[in-house]
């Protein structure tokens, strides 16, 4: 089909197509620099609503960013942006979308399944899920807007698991013998001072900078989230909205810190405080975990240990889901098997309530 240009230089393409419903569609678009890019636009668009979806899967993506990028929030977008770049186009770039199989996916789920790093690691399952979630997300709007058959994905079947492991806690007393082992390292100290007694996550406590700190009010303020995806660091929004958060310190670790900030000159400064990456603090871990002779936990699980203390400190879920920035108590009531059970106490007050009115 031909391409038209303007009179101010640009170029356009005006063309019918046949829409979901069999009808012939008139489609304009403007503003093209050159004739070649005003007609590969034109060739693509006809192509995407042709039943065949005959273009690359590299094309799709493009198409998919289009889509998706401007509804997500953009922390979520390089997320997925990275999980695309560097474990989906890779394998399946260059192959024709319509062309891909059940059996194409379930080879490229044993090369993520049998990867190894140097060390050995291969991806968590929970990893695993998510890249297989990122490929069957790309397939369901190929088939929901643009014609495309099936999606081969849920035919070959899910990899990984939705869940993490089952929760692990630390109690005051561990935590306390783990950050004894690793006070030679202050960064790596006061870093874990904060994950256990704040409750934060790991991208909201590496996004802290000096300016989050007011010491006269003894609170610390949750606005933002740091990540590391290829080379590059971002800065980005906390993960839900309620995630902004303002955490009242306790006395003792209000002190620490400020000493702490004055001697790394962080007191009001913009700079983020704690610059180590997040595998340092896995070592870290490791490290304290085998010095003080206790179990190994997650780095997520002092979040879960801040939640156990909180409870067996007598807190409601209300109280903890503010402080923990939780979306809505329904997640905080997740951890509904630590809260000790009241149904002797409401056992006895119904039989003293009943025996109190009798004659």
């Amino acid at each position: 089909m031909p391409a038209y240009k303007n009179v101010n230089g640009t170029w356009y393409v005006s063309f019918y197509y046949r829409d979901l419903n069999g009808k012939n569609v008139k489609k304009k678009k403007t503003g093209f620099v050159t004739k070649k890019e005003a007609l590969k636009w034109e060739r693509k668009f006809i192509e995407t609503k042709s039943g065949t979806l005959n273009i690359t899967f590299a094309a799709f993506v493009e198409i998919y960013t289009q889509d998706m990028k401007p509804r997500l929030k953009y922390n979520t977008w390089i997320t997925k942006e990275h999980i695309i770049r560097q474990k989906l186009l890779p394998y399946f770039g260059a192959k024709c979308i319509s062309d891909i199989t059940a059996a194409d996916i379930i080879k490229w789920q044993n090369i993520m399944i049998d990867y190894r790093s140097k060390d050995g690691h291969g991806y968590a399952d929970t990893y695993l899920r998510s890249i297989h979630n990122q490929l069957s997300a790309i397939f369901n709007h190929a088939v929901r807007l643009y014609n495309l058959t099936t999606n081969p994905v849920r035919k070959a079947g899910s990899m990984g698991r939705e869940k993490a492991k089952e929760m692990q806690v630390w109690t005051k007393e561990e935590y306390i013998k783990f950050s004894d082992a690793i006070k030679d390292n202050p960064d790596s100290f006061y870093a874990f001072e904060i994950l256990y007694w704040c409750g934060v996550r790991i991208g909201e406590l590496l996004a802290l900078t000096g300016r989050d700190f007011n010491f006269e009010a003894k609170t610390m303020t949750i606005n933002k989230s740091y990540q590391r995806l290829g080379k590059k660091d971002y800065i980005t929004a906390p993960k839900t909205e309620k995630s902004n958060r303002i955490i009242s310190l306790p006395d003792f670790l209000c002190t620490e810190l400020q000493k702490f900030l004055r001697r790394k000159r962080r007191i009001n400064s913009k700079k983020r405080i704690f610059t180590m990456s997040r595998n340092f603090l896995h070592t870290e871990m490791n490290r304290g975990a085998k010095a003080a002779n206790i179990k190994r936990v997650r780095i997520h699980d002092l979040r879960h240990s801040h939640v156990s203390l909180l409870i067996s400190m007598g807190f409601t879920p209300v109280d903890i889901a503010g402080r923990l920035g939780h979306e809505s108590i329904d997640i905080t009531l997740h951890y509904a098997h630590m809260f000790p059970t009241r149904q002797t106490e409401m056992a006895e007050r119904l039989n003293m309530e009943v025996s109190g009115n009798k004659f």
